[in-house]
């Protein structure tokens, strides 16, 4: 599997392609914001001929979505998160002027929910759904057993976890869940979070100060 990562919009969010050698693609949090980091995002796909079969949100806050429209209308892909962040999408507009985002901010409706055990498919690759609320109720990670490497949006971060100070945050879930669900895989496990560098499980399970 191959992973293009960008980094996208004023919050430096991490975008996330994952291909694989069919040519299908998986588009994980879609942050574009500006036309030119639109065009950055569609011609990486058109150069590297890649067919986006999902698009896909670890959670619906607003640095990890602004493309979502974007992408619905170009590319015909729905995004797919779990439901309980759905409420989120309404609040996109006015959390973008309280922030103070310049530019278009559309909102884009779900094309499907996304759930524990679910698998998304794309090409020879899956990816394994794991709910892990705390940062947001409807924070969901995707894992790729067969790669050992996982996308969790802001659930996890090197050396840090997500902030639980937002809408619905909750912080006993997060460590919960991040004990119970991330902390269980093996050690070698590559971590991809929405902002900053990679880490491991590995790493996190030792040095992590908030764990």
């Amino acid at each position: 599997m191959h992973i293009k990562s960008f980094q996208f919009n004023p919050f430096q969010e991490n975008t996330y392609v994952l291909s694989d050698d069919t040519g299908e693609a998986v588009i994980i949090d879609c942050g574009c914001l500006s036309s030119n980091e639109d065009e950055r995002l569609t011609l990486y796909l058109t150069t590297e001929k890649l067919h986006v079969k999902h698009v896909l949100n670890t959670h619906l806050h607003l640095d990890h979505s602004f493309g979502n429209y974007m992408v619905a209308h170009t590319l015909g892909v729905l995004p797919e998160a779990h439901q309980a962040d759905e409420f989120l999408i309404g609040q996109l507009i006015a959390q973008s002027q309280a922030f103070g985002i310049q530019g278009v901010i559309r909102e884009q409706p779900l094309g499907g929910y996304l759930q524990e055990g679910d698998v998304v498919s794309f090409g020879r690759t899956q990816l394994e759904v794991l709910h892990v609320p705390g940062h947001s109720p409807g924070s969901i990670c995707f894992y790729c057993r067969a790669e050992n490497v996982i996308f969790v949006g802001d659930v996890l971060f090197a050396g840090s976890i997500g902030r639980t100070d937002l809408p619905k945050g909750n912080y006993a879930e997060l460590i919960t869940g991040i004990q119970r669900k991330l902390l269980v895989l093996p050690d070698e496990t590559i971590v991809y979070s929405g902002h900053g560098p990679t880490t491991t499980i590995g790493n996190e399970r030792v040095n992590n100060p908030y764990l």
